[in-house]
């Protein structure tokens, strides 16, 4: 392959990332410098946080017009101008939303001995996912056994994780999802011992319902409406992990805060958020358990793919219309 195919930010979007927002471009592929190698992109991670950088302004770096919109990803070496790795080498790192990534082989970490497919190591075992979910419950929420745990978004990449962690670890698991097949999901494959579908039903009231004593801990990846139902229902000493707000990230000049957060003084509660690179040392130790659940079938992780660089504008969207279930790729 002679060029490389890439998404480039084409405008800034005031609302949804919408495909009049991308553009496709094609450009041909640079001699190697040393130091540097050339990567055959597999897989590209999905993310909330895109939608973040192309604000102009924010805490995730962003993305300048005519720029390749930042993305995970796995691949492997297919040239290389340094000794550190190898052609064949399976890597992950930031790929970009490109078909061939040219760059530092120091960027880019070696996967040693890697599982198949690739696609593992941006979901269960990704830092964006499996290890974001693995560090909120566990270094953050803590849930103990017989605890009340819910969960945001339980049918998405990091949500179906945490949840399933939770259990793993002795909670009660209510996972709030949209629609009855993701509902049904949660039960009937996840393990988690009910769910609650918000798109057809009132979750405050539901949440009274399975959990009149209170919740102990909820795991938020929506903030919005749902968040204030939750607090509403909080236990005694209850833990709040903020780990993201996906219903707020196409306004992020108007974003709406919780109208019910005395509910936390009010239960001596606490509310922290947190992002994965926060808990560095604490990484090793997730990836090995994560590998380990996923090993033993003790840990799913459904994925689900979008064929085609040309297909990555199409997934972004399907995010932000809670289309998927698991985690959100793209195969080039």
């Amino acid at each position: 392959m002679s060029t490389n195919e890439r998404v480039v930010l084409a405008s800034r979007p005031t609302g949804p990332a919408t495909s009049e927002h991308f553009r496709l471009e094609s450009e041909p592929l640079p001699e190697l410098e040393p130091g540097q190698v050339r990567v055959a992109v597999e897989y590209l991670s999905i993310d909330a946080a895109i939608r973040t950088m192309l604000r102009g302004e924010g805490f995730h770096t962003q993305i300048a017009p005519g720029e390749v919109i930042r993305a995970g990803g796995v691949g492997r070496v297919v040239e290389t101008a340094d000794d550190s790795l190898a052609v064949g080498d399976a890597v992950r790192g930031q790929m970009g939303a490109q078909t061939m990534l040219t760059t530092k082989a120091k960027r880019m970490e070696k996967l040693e001995n890697p599982v198949t497919p690739l696609s593992a190591y941006l979901g269960a075992l990704g830092g964006s996912t499996g290890v974001t979910a693995w560090i909120g419950v566990r270094e953050v929420g803590k849930p103990q056994p017989g605890e009340i745990f819910v969960v945001s978004a339980a049918a998405g990449a990091v949500g179906s994780v945490a949840g399933q962690i939770a259990k793993i670890d002795g909670a009660t698991v209510i996972g709030i999802a949209g629609g009855p097949e993701k509902c049904a999901h949660l039960i009937a494959n996840l393990g988690f011992d009910h769910a609650i579908d918000y798109k057809n039903e009132d979750v405050n009231a539901r949440l009274k319902a399975i959990a009149p004593d209170g919740i102990s801990v909820f795991y938020d990846n929506v903030g919005g409406p749902i968040l204030d139902d939750v607090l509403d229902n909080l236990a005694l000493r209850a833990r709040v992990v903020i780990c993201g707000a996906i219903s707020q990230y196409d306004d992020m000049d108007n974003v709406t805060g919780p109208s019910l957060y005395l509910r936390l003084a009010e239960r001596q509660s606490r509310m922290e958020g947190f992002a994965y690179f926060h808990y560095l040392d604490s990484i090793p130790t997730a990836m090995g358990e994560l590998a380990g659940w996923l090993g033993d079938g003790s840990l799913l992780m459904p994925e689900e793919i979008l064929e085609g660089i040309e297909s990555f504008p199409e997934a972004v969207q399907f995010m932000f219309q809670g289309g998927n279930t698991g985690k959100l790729m793209v195969k080039i």
